[in-house]
């Protein structure tokens, strides 16, 4: 990940317009769809449960900057995910998935902080001690660095092809069972031969 970025808490609420400036540029939204995302990350922010992390490095002029941000909550049944994704889940016969979940809402790095292990320790981040027995999550239903990075965690696909509205874009719901425990890496030089 680099010595010169650090990953902490940070107050959604008052930085929403960082976190926003971020997703803008990670997820190339134009500025409509920026203020749909504003407005909605005001809403969570107070939500119950909400826990959100920064990361964050210091630019040559002293000065400290997001360069990427997860967050997430408890789902709750009146939330969005049970509201529009579950039909979906439940198509698939994967409506319980929702049940005693943790949802990832947003997970965006910008472009050039990507590939450096920061998506990775911000959702492992995230989900440590949560108390939920399950994660959720949605992806752009594309072959992406973001789909392989959750697979290599253990996500699967519970839902393909689900449209979210207002945007043209299919997204794929994933799911994981907590507590989130990566995979360990192959030992060397074990084997036969």
């Amino acid at each position: 990940m680099g010595d010169d970025v650090t990953i902490g808490p940070f107050d959604l609420a008052w930085r929403a317009d960082e976190a926003i400036a971020v997703q803008t540029v990670a997820f190339g939204l134009d500025a409509e769809e920026a203020a749909v995302r504003r407005s909605i990350v005001e809403r969570h922010a107070f939500a119950a449960g909400v826990r959100a992390l920064a990361a964050e490095t210091t630019g040559d002029d002293g000065v400290r900057r997001m360069v990427g941000f997860a967050y997430g909550m408890p789902n709750d049944p009146g939330q969005w995910w049970s509201t529009i994704i579950r039909p979906h889940l439940e198509r698939e016969g994967n409506g319980h998935w929702l049940d005693d979940a943790f949802a990832v809402t947003e997970l965006h790095v910008l472009p050039d902080f990507q590939h450096r292990g920061i998506g990775r320790t911000l959702l492992l981040s995230l989900l440590d001690g949560v108390a939920q027995r399950r994660g959720i999550l949605s992806a752009v239903d594309e072959e992406t660095p973001a789909r392989r990075l959750y697979r290599g965690l253990g996500w699967r696909d519970l839902a393909r092809r689900v449209p979210f509205p207002g945007t043209t874009r299919v997204y794929a719901v994933m799911g994981v069972e907590l507590p989130l425990r990566p995979p360990r890496p192959p030992a060397r030089g074990v084997g036969g031969g």
